[in-house]
């Protein structure tokens, strides 16, 4: 069975640079990565920590009125989705998709992720699921 390691989890959020601002003054996270424009995922994302051994979080607002954040965004921010880091892609899937997942895109290259390749799946309890190739 390929190995899923726990890589960050994303938050919907209408404006980034607000995000950003306010995660660091409530929780002290600071920003490690980005922000990144990414035309394929039709999001702006960046990520921040708080150091080794405290998980990443990606804030995720939309790029365009074509966003597919947007509809989620109507009902307000919160938790997106959690992403694993695979390095298998192809067989990450299928063990996901044996199990009940539904492939929903991929897997295709992501901006934020220095092109690697990402897949996006719904879990049968509705959780949405990014894969990160490694």
């Amino acid at each position: 069975m390929e190995t899923f390691r726990f890589h960050h989890v994303g938050i919907a959020v209408a404006n980034l640079q607000d995000a950003i601002q306010s995660y660091k003054n409530l929780l002290g996270y600071e920003l490690v990565s980005g922000p990144f424009d990414d035309p394929i995922q039709k999001v702006s994302v960046c990520f921040l920590s708080r150091g080794t051994g405290d998980p990443l979080i990606e804030p995720v607002a939309p790029l365009g009125s074509d966003s597919p954040i947007r509809e989620f965004l109507r009902k307000g921010s919160g938790i997106y989705h959690i992403c694993y880091e695979v390095t298998a892609m192809d067989a990450a899937i299928q063990h996901l998709t044996d199990g009940g997942c539904m492939l929903l895109s991929g897997p295709v290259p992501a901006v934020a992720f220095g092109m690697r390749k990402i897949a996006w799946l719904m879990t049968d309890t509705y959780l949405l699921m990014e894969l990160v190739e490694a």
